[in-house]
């Protein structure tokens, strides 16, 4: 499946034509500079009247013009062409990524999938600018300079054509196997040394209180030191490379040396022809030369692809949710529009599919009716051999608050992403009577709310977050919800709705940020809400209140409520308590 992602980095060959045509033009007139100057040179040797050397001088001037006019050119087109297909490829990872968060990211920690979607990312758009092109623009400008020298002495030029396929053979043999290591290894030792950087900048107030900022920073200088020694060793196979290119450019320099020296002793070919037949080799090497550069370029680019591949499938694993049609849609949309979004550049709407998660709710029964029912329900984690939940039948009456509780790992995770369709089940699951698998994944998150054990707060003003849930709600709306959440008296000391909650929620703590997010989910109205280990990093009796009040408040609002906890709960505010081990919910029982 990486080729499609790599199908996806190489413009089509109506954007990349005129970048290569122009690179070609350019190489060919770097090749003919030097041949016409060393024309010129060796025939202005021989004094000969000056009328006889002005062929030469307008083409030495000529093809000096021309190799700088169509270099620029060709890196102007090519780039243009590059950098408009990489908003296609980001626009498809980022597609990718919302059909597969937050269930099918949890191999990969945050820092290593941020170096994934900027690194790996940005060194996908040397497949047209240093692989492809330079493959191609080496092959014309050596045929055409073979088929050049032919014009002078067949001998040399034979001599020629073998070098170059030599070189060709040996230089990109040499590199796949220098660079097959070592660019993986490069690749995944900036991923580890980037994700080790986010975890000692997000975690420094706790490194500090602990004093453990030096044991973090030793983690990072060694893997600083690993991506050092990793990127020696690919400097390394670089610069092997390039001298066995330079070895073999002087070794088919003397070659065709001595394919045309009994040329000139015979007449047959003049010094000023014979000057030009030695010296076409160096110029035509120096094009050649990139041709290993491209085989590394395109090992680079592969461990890339392969990373990203890796995190952000094509092909969404079995275990995701992923909607049918959207998912077709997306796949179509690469397809068949992606030369449409290069045309249109990197600040065009590239198409996303848009999911409208404010469409209809499941309808549920009144009161005493089922709101979600399980039966012999199984589910498992992306990756994972281990079968987390096994033969779960559990029964939720609306308006019910119940209590998941149960050891780390024995599956409540597991259980409240399953209801909020993250993650695919076997066996059945009901949301009002209607079988969860059978209708959009949309409407069952519209239905079935979950707040996790971290909200997330943008870097925004409190309006702008709660208006994230729903962008319709006035002033007033707001501030009723934050009233409910205990929020409005603190939200007013901080200047008012337009107080800004910083970068990840910093300008706030734990209990307020997880505060927000309740007030969120209650703007939104999910009939049913989903809370997992919401009081985790608080203190016991933050925690305590936190719970009392979002249960409170959902009693009052007649919301159905399935609490994961390890925190005590009053018995007065919940109607019932659910254990899970091992997979399994055991014993159920109901509470007066």
């Amino acid at each position: 499946m990486t080729r499609s992602l790599l199908r996806a980095a190489q413009p089509s060959l109506r954007r990349s034509l005129p970048g290569v045509l122009l690179g070609a033009v350019s190489a060919v007139s770097a090749i003919a500079l030097l041949a016409a100057s060393a024309h010129l040179i060796t025939h202005a040797a021989e004094q000969p009247p000056i009328l006889f050397l002005t062929l030469s001088m307008v083409g030495v001037r000529a093809f000096a013009l021309a190799r700088a006019f169509f270099r620029y050119l060709e890196r102007l087109a090519s780039h243009d062409a590059a950098f408009r297909q990489l908003a296609v490829v980001r626009t498809e990872l980022y597609r990718r990524l919302v059909r597969i968060a937050p269930a099918g990211l949890g191999r990969v920690d945050r820092g290593d999938l941020l170096s994934r979607m900027v690194s790996d990312v940005d060194a996908l758009q040397d497949l047209p600018l240093r692989v492809v092109q330079p493959l191609v623009v080496s092959g014309a400008a050596s045929v055409a300079s073979v088929v050049g020298v032919a014009f002078f002495s067949p001998r040399a030029a034979l001599v020629l054509a073998v070098g170059l396929v030599v070189a060709f053979v040996v230089g990109c043999l040499s590199a796949d196997v220098l660079a097959r290591r070592s660019e993986q290894a490069l690749a995944d030792r900036r991923g580890a040394l980037g994700g080790a950087v986010l975890d000692t900048l997000q975690n420094l107030d706790v490194l500090v209180a602990f004093d453990a900022v030096d044991g973090q920073l030793d983690r990072v200088a060694r893997l600083d030191d690993d991506l050092r020694a990793a990127a020696r060793r690919r400097a390394t196979s670089t610069g092997v490379v390039a001298a066995l290119v330079s070895l073999l450019s002087g070794a088919t320099v003397w070659a065709t040396v001595l394919a045309a020296a009994p040329s000139v002793a015979t007449g047959d070919l003049s010094g000023p022809a014979f000057a030009l037949v030695a010296l076409v080799p160096l110029a035509v090497f120096e094009v050649v030369g990139s041709v290993p550069t491209a085989v590394l370029a395109w090992r680079r680019v592969r461990a890339s692809a392969d990373r990203l591949e890796s995190v952000v499938p094509a092909v969404a694993p079995p275990e995701v949710v992923v909607d049918a049609d959207t998912d077709a849609d997306a796949d179509a949309d690469a397809d068949a529009d992606a030369d449409a979004d290069a045309d249109a550049g990197p600040g065009a709407d590239a198409g996303a599919d848009v999911v409208d998660v404010a469409s209809a709710r499941l309808p549920l029964p009144p009161p005493g009716g089922s709101a979600v029912r399980l039966r012999g329900l199984s589910a498992s984690w992306p990756g994972s051999a281990r079968t987390a939940l096994r033969s779960v039948d559990l029964d939720v009456r609306v308006g019910e608050r119940i209590v998941i509780e149960g050891p780390s790992g024995a599956g409540k995770s597991t259980l409240a992403a399953v209801l909020a369709r993250f993650l695919a089940y076997e066996g059945r699951y009901e949301v009002g009577g209607r079988e969860a698998s059978d209708v959009p994944a949309a409407r069952v998150r519209a239905t079935v709310g979950l707040l996790e054990q971290e909200p997330y707060l943008f870097d925004e003003s409190v309006r702008q977050n709660l208006l994230f849930a729903r962008d319709t709600a006035s002033d007033d709306d707001l501030w009723s919800v934050l009233e409910r959440v205990d929020l409005a008296g603190w939200v007013r000391t901080r200047g008012g709705l337009d107080a800004r909650l910083g970068e990840r929620g910093a300008l706030v703590s734990g209990g307020q940020a997880q505060r927000i997010s309740v007030a969120r989910a209650l703007l939104h109205g999910f009939p049913v809400l989903v809370l997992d280990e919401p009081t985790a990093g608080l203190d016991a009796d933050l925690a305590e209140r936190l719970i009392a009040d979002v249960l409170t408040t959902a009693r009052q609002d007649g919301t159905t409520v399935l609490l994961v906890s390890h925190v005590p709960v009053d018995e007065r505010l919940v109607t019932r308590r659910v254990r899970i081990e091992d997979g399994r919910v055991i014993d159920p029982t109901r509470a007066s």
